[in-house]
């Protein structure tokens, strides 16, 4: 913090009034007065009062003191003026308001977590990023990842300071708090991190959260952010990393991006374009009437490569009886699926009729 920002607000009280306002740190150092004659001065007993009564307005040798404090509501700064009449105490209040708020407005406009916060949340235009940039020394075009943890049932505030823990470097790693669920997590990484090594580090961030906070979570990971202005839009990829999952891959609880395959560009698509996709692929209402079990052997054919013995292998039934249920299926679908074109559209249609239920179910 610098104490110019203070010393701007005192030339502006010094006109107001013939009382001497100024600022103590916690050492009870006077940093920024209207008297510069009293700058250096350490009126430590009187810094120690007002730590106690960081809430209050109190008295102490003829002068009245009020607390700035900090996000931790600790005691950081001391506002004070000459006089210990009620006066004193307004003259005292106005100018903590004052200064408080100069404080606030330095430190949001400088500090590096609220900057980051500004891109991903696309509260600042793109040409003010590299103006930014330039005053926090904020290196541009660095690598980055951008990890969206979002936590399941019970949410904890003590997320944010378990993984701020887990990423101690504040000038190029950023853990910040978006809503009472979300954490946003901006990690800086080398030009040679891998995908996996991303599923990696997200699989210790989920592991740290169970371990010591109980807390079940699901992490969206957005593409590398080659520049700043990129954040933006890996963050928002971070956030359909996780919508899509919720609707695809409901038993993944690390989900990225690039990953998402099919199921990104069907999450995309209006509900009546797929409803009339499905009516002209199926007969009609064919594919309401296939029942779990003919679900699960069409999954597990999928999963299998659509080899006919691989998969009566794994579900443990004669190859033959599987080859009756293709046929079945067949007849109430019109679509074969050992022949490949058949399989794609049938893949598809399944995901886009599971989209249309997510969909409902909101």
């Amino acid at each position: 913090m610098s104490n110019s920002v203070f010393q701007s607000v005192m030339v502006q009280l010094k006109d107001l009034t013939d009382r001497v306002f100024g600022v103590v740190d916690t050492d009870g150092c006077v940093i920024s007065c209207t008297d510069m004659s009293l700058l250096g001065e350490r009126w430590s007993d009187a810094a120690l009062k007002v730590a106690n009564s960081p809430e209050d307005v109190v008295t102490f040798g003829q002068k009245t003191f009020k607390a700035i404090v900090n996000n931790s509501n600790y005691f950081e700064y001391g506002v004070f003026c000459t006089g210990d009449d009620e006066l004193a105490r307004a003259y005292c209040t106005m100018a903590y308001v004052a200064l408080n708020d100069a404080k606030v407005f330095y430190e949001e406009k400088h500090d590096r977590g609220t900057f980051v916060k500004n891109i991903i949340m696309d509260n600042i235009l793109p040409g003010d990023i590299y103006i930014r940039a330039k005053e926090l020394h904020f290196a541009t075009d660095a690598p980055r990842a951008v990890f969206l943890v979002r936590q399941l049932g019970n949410s904890d505030v003590a997320t944010v300071d378990v993984l701020a823990g887990m990423f101690p470097d504040k000038l190029q790693d950023f853990v910040l708090s978006i809503n009472e669920t979300d954490v946003a997590i901006i990690k800086q990484i080398t030009p040679t991190t891998t995908a996996e090594d991303l599923e990696k580090l997200a699989r210790s961030i989920e592991d740290t959260l169970k371990n010591e906070l109980f807390i079940k979570c699901v992490i969206g990971i957005g593409t590398i952010a080659e520049h700043l202005r990129s954040l933006a839009d890996s963050y928002k990829e971070a956030q359909t990393a996780i919508d899509v999952g919720k609707v695809f891959d409901t038993e993944k609880s690390i989900i990225n991006y690039e990953n998402l395959g099919i199921g990104r560009l069907i999450y995309q698509l209006p509900t009546t374009l797929c409803e009339i996709f499905l009516s002209e692929v199926f007969k009609k209402n064919s594919i309401d009437s296939l029942d779990q079990e003919t679900l699960f052997t069409i999954n597990k054919f999928f999963e299998n490569n659509l080899n006919v013995s691989e998969t009566s292998r794994k579900l443990f039934v004669h190859r033959n009886t599987l080859v009756y249920r293709l046929e079945k299926i067949k007849k109430l679908t019109g679509l074969d699926l050992r022949q490949f074109d058949h399989a794609i559209v049938f893949k598809v249609a399944l995901m886009v009729r599971k989209y249309l239920s997510s969909r409902e179910a909101r």
